[in-house]
């Protein structure tokens, strides 16, 4: 079976093994595996969970890039306002709340994705 989660395409196998299905995933484009091995006491359970946990995967993928890119701007903001002189628009201060914040709202939705992965 093959599934596209956020741009990549993934084959989905599952074997029975001692009564218990497990479902697997190798990146189409390279056949390489991919994950963790889910278990069902149906190969449709395994499946739906290894494909849960495939979308989750994506999510906390882009979250974590999203917390790096924050904290790569925020020290930017913190290197740049070293040398601010404005007397217009916002003071290197509130730059670096707001810069702050962002860092803290991509950390809360990381930790949130965090908080709904799914179990193998």
């Amino acid at each position: 079976m093959k599934t596209t989660i956020g741009g990549t395409t993934f084959n989905l196998q599952a074997t029975e093994r001692d009564g218990q299905w497990l479902a697997r995933a190798t990146r189409e484009d390279s056949g390489d595996p991919f994950g963790i091995e889910c278990a069902g006491s149906s190969e449709a359970e395994a499946i739906a969970r290894l494909t849960q946990w495939l979308d989750w995967q994506r999510e906390h993928t882009a979250a974590l890039a999203a917390l790096q890119q924050a904290e790569h701007a925020y020290h930017r903001t913190i290197a740049g306002s070293a040398f601010a002189s404005s007397t217009e628009g916002p003071t290197a201060i509130e730059m670096q709340k707001e810069s702050l914040d962002a860092v803290e709202a991509a950390r809360a939705r990381l930790d949130e994705i965090r908080g709904r992965r799914p179990q193998p």
